[in-house]
């Protein structure tokens, strides 16, 4: 064995199928609460992406000369960049996925059920 493993495959583009060819069918609140998780996971992440994207730019970097309020954002966003090199960039292109598929889920499932009586 190399060392080398794989990361752990994002489904994206597999919910989406199922979800078009309705195999996905998820109850409304549960897509919702679902889908807000997932909302504010994909902010974390997209925010994360800009701090390290801004702390690469800066030509001398020194953690310790930022202000109080920002060192631990820069911190945390590049420790998580080290421990999963480029595991961001792919959730933040697979999550969007997810949300889209619970979306046509929900979608599928109100079309489904008759209208309450």
């Amino acid at each position: 064995m190399s060392g080398d493993t794989s990361p752990l495959p994002f489904a994206g583009e597999l919910f989406l199928t199922l979800a078009n060819q309705g195999r996905l069918v998820v109850d409304a609140a549960r897509a919702d609460k679902a889908i807000a998780d997932l909302e504010r996971t994909l902010a974390l992440i997209r925010s994360r992406l800009r701090v390290i994207r801004i702390w690469q730019r800066i030509p001398e970097r020194r953690v310790g000369e930022l202000p109080d309020e920002l060192m631990q954002e820069v911190v945390d966003a590049i420790f998580v960049d080290q421990l999963a090199p480029g595991q961001l960039e792919r959730a933040a292109a697979e999550l969007p996925k997810y949300i889209q598929a619970l979306r046509r889920a929900s979608e599928a499932r109100s079309h489904r059920d008759p209208p309450p009586v």
